[in-house]
Order: structure tokens, then C-alpha cells, then sequence
């Protein structure tokens, strides 16, 4: 398993975590990593991935709301919609990751730990998701 994939995992465990306990503070992040976080791994884009859903929750959350067709976020499993956060903050901030990978990671890491029904439900809004931001720079350009 690549260690971007790795760190995809623990960041949606984490905002898991958080989004359990209602607390996303940077105490919460510090405790997570002291009994979760394996020493030795590369911990650069796991923090890059917690701390910028965290920081542009309001944004993400949004847009994903935006795009579940009548499913407001707190009906949506705590897995998916941690997955799908993470994926549209790849998608919106990584420019160096297409979005179709990141799509693609979030259905694979929406399966592992989510439904039967998690990788179709994921893969629809995000790519409704992305084609709306798609054509938003099209117009744009």
C-alpha cells in the first residue's frame, strides 16, 4: 500500500474521530497521532490532509451537500462523508493530484470502510463535484 494511500486512511480516521467526538481541535489532532500514528511513517500529507479538511470545512461541506441530491451531511455515514471531505479537498487544494486519483482513492478507502453501498454513493458526488468545478474553470479560462 502506497504511503499517500496510507495517509489517506488515517486522515479519514481521524476526521472520523473527530467528527465522533464533535471536537476538531488541534489537542484532538495531537491525541489521535500519540495512540494511532505509527512512528516512522511520513506524516507530512496526513497532516496536510486533516489540517486543510479541517480548515475549509465550511466550503467542502457545502459542496457536498450541494451535490447529494436531498442528503443532508449528518444522515450520511460518518465513513463516507469523512471520505468524501477528503477527496474534495484533493480535488480543490492538490493541484498536483488529478482529481480522478482522488476520486478513486475515496471510493477504494469508502469500501474498505464504509457499506456495501459506500464506493457507488462516494463516486456519484464526487464526480458530480468534479465536473461542476470542471466547468466552472472552463468558463472561467
Amino acid at each position: 500500500m502506497s504511503t499517500r494511500r496510507q495517509a489517506r486512511e488515517l486522515a479519514m480516521q481521524a476526521l472520523f474521530c473527530m467528527d465522533m467526538q464533535k471536537n476538531s481541535s488541534p489537542q484532538m489532532l495531537e491525541r489521535f497521532c500519540e495512540h494511532f500514528y505509527a512512528s516512522g511513517k511520513p506524516k507530512q500529507f496526513f497532516l496536510q490532509l486533516v489540517q486543510g479538511v479541517i480548515g475549509a470545512a465550511d466550503e467542502i461541506d457545502a459542496l457536498i451537500e450541494r451535490f447529494s441530491m436531498n442528503w443532508k451531511l449528518n444522515r450520511m455515514s460518518a465513513v463516507d462523508r469523512n471520505v468524501m471531505r477528503i477527496a474534495v479537498y484533493e480535488i480543490i487544494y492538490c493541484e498536483d493530484i488529478p482529481p480522478k486519483v482522488s476520486i478513486n482513492e475515496a471510493v477504494d478507502i469508502g469500501k474498505k470502510f464504509g457499506t456495501s453501498e459506500s464506493g457507488a454513493f462516494i463516486n456519484g458526488i464526487l464526480d458530480s463535484i468534479r465536473a461542476a468545478l470542471e466547468k466552472t474553470e472552463e468558463k472561467g479560462a
